[in-house]
C-alpha cells in the first residue's frame, strides 16, 4: 500500500441530490479529454483505484467513488434495492460535479451499476467497460438469488469487515500477486461498512446486467483476468455475448487485476478512452 501516492488522492465528498457521495479525483484541469469514472466492487471503495488515478490524471479527469452505504456515502433509500437505485444515485453524484458525458468503468459489482446506468442515461456514457464484471442473480429462480444473497449476509454477519478482510481478500489476486497488491485488497476490503455491504449484497442478488446491456446501444468493453476466481472468463462470457463483443482475457491477474497489475489495467482503460476519441474527432457515429 503506498500511502504517499493515497494522500495526494485524498478522500472528498459532495452533496448531491441523493445524499452524500464520498469520491477521489485526479486531472480535474484536464477538459480536453473525456473524463473516466470508476466504480469498484463489492469488497472495496475508491481508493482501491488510486494507481489509476495517479497514471490516467496525467491526462484526463478521473473519479472513483465510494458507492453508496461505502465509506460517507449516502445508503440508497431501498432495503433491497435494484441496479436502478445505484444508477440515480451516481446520476446524482455527476450531476453535482457537472460531469455530463462520460467514460463508465465498472470492476465486479460495479459493472451491474455501470450497466444500469448506461440503460437508463445512455446519452451520458460516451463508452462503457466492463473489467470482471459481476452478471447479478436477477435472471435466477428466487431460491437461487435467495440463497446466494442470504449465505453472504450470513458471512458478514459472522465474520464483520475485518473478518472478510482476512478470509476472503486472498481470493481477490492472483498467485501472481506480490505482498504489496495482497495487503491493499485487504485494507480496501477491511474498511466496508457492514450496512452498506448488506445492500450491496441484496443489489447483486437482484440485477441482472445483461438485460441491461442488452439496451445498451454504445461503444462497450468487456474484460476479465485469466486467473479471476470470482468471476471467470467463463462466467464473463455471456456479458460479452449481450454486448456483442469479445471477452478480453488478461493474463496472470486475478478478480482484483487493476490492484494487482495497474499498469496493465490502466494501459486497458487509456487504450478503451483513446479509441472513443479517435471516434469523436474523426466524427465516426458511436
Amino acid at each position: 500500500m503506498n500511502i504517499e501516492t493515497l494522500a495526494r488522492f485524498p478522500d472528498m465528498h459532495i452533496d448531491t441530490a441523493q445524499g452524500i457521495t464520498g469520491y477521489r479525483e485526479a486531472g480535474a484541469s484536464h477538459l480536453r479529454t473525456l473524463p473516466v469514472v470508476l466504480l469498484h466492487g463489492i469488497g472495496s471503495g475508491a481508493a482501491s483505484w488510486v494507481r489509476q488515478l495517479d497514471a490516467l490524471g496525467a491526462t484526463r479527469r478521473v473519479l472513483a467513488w465510494d458507492a453508496p452505504g461505502y465509506g460517507v456515502s449516502t445508503r440508497v433509500a431501498n432495503e433491497s434495492p435494484v441496479a436502478a437505485d445505484y444508477a440515480h444515485a451516481l446520476s446524482a453524484w455527476l450531476d453535482a460535479l457537472g460531469v455530463n458525458r462520460c467514460v463508465l468503468v465498472g470492476h465486479s459489482l460495479g459493472a451491474i451499476i455501470a450497466g444500469s446506468f448506461a440503460a437508463h442515461a445512455p446519452e451520458r456514457v460516451a463508452g462503457l467497460l466492463l473489467i470482471s464484471p459481476a452478471a447479478g442473480y436477477g435472471a435466477a429462480s428466487k431460491q437461487v438469488r435467495e440463497s446466494k444473497r442470504d449465505a453472504r449476509l450470513k458471512m458478514l454477519d459472522e465474520l464483520g469487515a475485518q473478518g472478510l478482510a482476512r478470509e476472503r481478500s486472498a481470493n481477490m489476486v492472483s498467485q501472481y500477486a506480490d505482498d504489496t497488491a495482497r495487503e491493499w485488497v485487504r485494507w480496501n476490503m477491511a474498511r466496508i461498512v457492514p450496512e452498506g455491504y448488506a445492500q450491496a449484497t441484496h443489489l447483486l442478488a437482484n440485477a441482472d446486467l445483461a438485460a441491461d446491456i442488452a439496451r445498451f446501444d454504445g461503444r462497450i468493453a468487456v474484460a476479465v483476468a485469466a486467473d479471476d476466481a470470482i468471476t471467470p472468463p467463463a462466467a464473463c462470457a455471456p456479458i460479452a455475448q449481450a454486448a456483442h463483443v469479445g471477452l478480453q482475457v488478461i493474463p496472470r491477474a486475478g478478480h482484483a487485476g487493476y490492484v494487482e497489475s495497474p499498469a496493465v489495467y490502466t494501459a486497458l482503460i487509456d487504450s478503451f478512452c483513446q479509441g472513443i476519441e479517435c471516434h469523436i474527432k474523426d466524427g465516426v457515429p458511436q
